[in-house]
Order: structure tokens, then C-alpha cells, then sequence
């Protein structure tokens, strides 16, 4: 019986984590502080998986960053006319960067850690080199402030948190193998560490829809476009992925992204209604990647996947 549980649990952890979030908000709202550091160890125990050497920007990668900030400027011309604040919302969640937690649920997928790394730190420094110069431009009515202040700005709110745990699971591999070694022992832990950082942002992300009352159909048409970008960057991060042999990651790449980051660019740069967008995205990406694990799960039992395979150990498709 206890058996049964804990295989359901592990089966289960995403979902489970999300209604828990969802109706333990009250409480799981107020831990919000703990996130930076729940995800400052995540990530130290994901990259100890990672070599120095392994870090590398691909010609993968710099298609990856066009989609993602030719799509942002895309997207917004393309509804702006028919409702700002949804072309606003829908801006948002694609030139947020990839989110710093994005190794974790790639590594479980059978993805690759260090090529999601890579892109993640290009990615973020695509999106501070970027913002700054295209928001001023689209909402001039938002925050006004010279251009390397803002990039700046933008740095001090995500790098800390990225290469901070890089440099410590470095050092632990270089200074402390044994304890590194001891770390790789339990391949699951940043997973579940994941899953508590998830609760904590579900329980977040609704309190904050119930405390905005205004605007109730608006919020609906943004999350619904939300659900749609969410779907998509998912999609084309897995269609351009399959000819690098990296689908699971370059689906990772643009679909899974920085939410916290974005509603605080929503916030910062933006109209507060957009930052629904970045809201409801937390819930689709995870919904996502609660399916592929799923799937993947499925998969393995009927033999149809190899457990140990993971991507960018064979040659790309010619």
C-alpha cells in the first residue's frame, strides 16, 4: 500500500504540486521568500551534471534567441491594433527568457543539461541587452531610464540567481568530487526541489488572480492567448530541435520560461494587467511538462524509450 503511494507520488509530483499550490494558497503564498534560495540549490545540484567544457553557444542556440526576440516584436504588432494589453501580455511571455530551472525538467526529459544551460545564459543576456531598447519604444509611458541602467537592472534580477549556482556546482566539482560525487548519487533531488518551487509559485499566482477583480474578461483573453504562445514556443522549439537531434531541449528552451522574471518586467516596463499573461503562463508550461513526463513515463514502460539516452550523444540528422 505505502508502496503503491510513493510510486504514485513520484508518477505525479508536477500535478500534485500544482493543486497543492492552488488550494493551499493562503498559506503557500506567504513562502514566496524562500524561492531564490530553493532555486539557488536546485540548479548547484543540476549543474554539478555539467562540465566547464560542456558549455557552448551552437548555431542551435542563436536560431533559438532570434525566434525569441523577432517573435516577441512579432507578436505585438500583430495584435496591438486589436488589444494592446493582450499584444502586451503576449510580448512578454516570449521575450522572457528561459527559465534558470529549465535544466531540471530537461535533464528528467532526457534532454541536455549543458546545451539547455548554454542557451539559458545567452538567452538571458539576449533578453538584457534587448528590453531595455524595445520597451521604451512600445510603451512610452513606462519606467524612464537610460538604456545601460536598464540592462543593469534586468542583470541584477536574473544572473544571481544563474550564475551563482553555476559557479558553486564548479567549484564543488573541482575542489569537493567527493561530495559532488555524493550529490550525483541522488539524481532526483533537484526534481523534487522543482516541485516545492512549483506549490509555492501556483499558490503565488493565485492569490494574485483573486486579489485583482478588475478586468475579469480582459484576464480570460490574455490567459487564454497565454495558453496559445505557451503551446506554440513548445511546438517550434521542437520542430527546429529535431534536425540538431535536441528536441526535448530546444522545446525547453523557448517554451519553458522565467515567470517570476516576466511579471516583473510586466510590472516594471509594462501595464500591470499584462503581467496576467506571465500569471497563467506558470500554470500552462507546467500543465506542459507534467504531460511529457507522462508521456515519457508511458513510453518507458512499453519499451518504447531508452532510459539512459540522452540527447546530443549522436550525430544530427544531415
Amino acid at each position: 500500500m505505502l508502496s503503491s503511494v510513493i510510486r504514485t507520488f513520484r508518477n505525479w509530483t508536477l500535478p500534485i504540486a500544482m493543486v497543492a499550490g492552488g488550494i493551499g494558497y493562503p498559506f503557500f503564498q506567504h513562502l514566496s521568500p524562500l524561492l531564490p534560495y530553493l532555486i539557488f540549490v536546485m540548479l548547484t545540484v543540476t549543474f554539478c551534471k555539467v562540465a566547464l567544457t560542456d558549455i557552448r553557444i551552437t548555431f542551435l542556440h542563436i536560431i533559438l534567441l532570434s525566434i525569441q526576440i523577432a517573435g516577441a516584436i512579432g507578436i505585438y504588432y500583430a495584435l496591438h491594433d486589436i488589444n494592446v494589453w493582450v499584444a502586451e501580455g503576449m510580448m512578454i511571455c516570449i521575450i522572457a527568457p528561459t527559465a534558470t530551472a529549465a535544466a531540471v525538467i530537461t535533464d528528467k526529459l532526457g534532454g541536455s543539461a549543458a546545451s539547455i544551460t548554454s542557451f539559458t545564459l545567452l538567452s538571458n543576456i539576449g533578453c538584457a541587452l534587448t528590453a531595455p531598447a524595445l520597451f521604451p519604444i512600445i510603451h512610452p509611458l513606462g519606467v524612464e531610464t537610460d538604456y545601460w541602467h536598464s540592462v543593469l537592472l534586468i542583470m541584477q534580477q536574473v544572473f544571481p540567481l544563474l550564475i551563482c549556482p553555476f559557479l558553486a556546482a564548479m567549484c564543488l566539482r573541482r575542489f569537493f568530487p567527493k561530495l559532488n560525487s555524493r550529490i550525483l548519487d541522488f539524481p532526483d533531488t533537484a526534481f523534487y526541489l522543482w516541485a516545492v518551487t512549483i506549490t509555492i509559485l501556483m499558490g503565488k499566482t493565485i492569490a494574485a488572480a483573486i486579489e485583482e477583480q478588475e478586468n475579469l474578461i480582459l484576464q480570460l483573453w490574455i490567459a487564454i492567448a497565454s495558453l496559445a504562445v505557451c503551446c506554440l514556443q513548445f511546438g517550434i522549439g521542437k520542430l527546429i530541435g529535431t534536425h540538431w537531434n535536441m528536441r526535448i531541449t530546444s522545446g525547453q528552451a523557448l517554451g519553458q520560461k522565467n515567470t517570476v522574471f516576466a511579471i516583473w518586467l510586466a510590472h516594471t516596463y509594462m501595464t500591470p494587467v499584462s503581467a496576467i499573461g506571465a500569471g497563467a503562463y506558470v500554470v500552462w508550461q507546467n500543465i506542459i511538462n507534467s504531460w511529457q513526463l507522462w508521456h515519457q513515463r508511458k513510453q518507458m514502460e512499453n519499451g518504447k524509450a531508452a532510459p539512459t539516452q540522452k540527447e546530443g550523444q549522436q550525430k544530427p540528422q544531415a
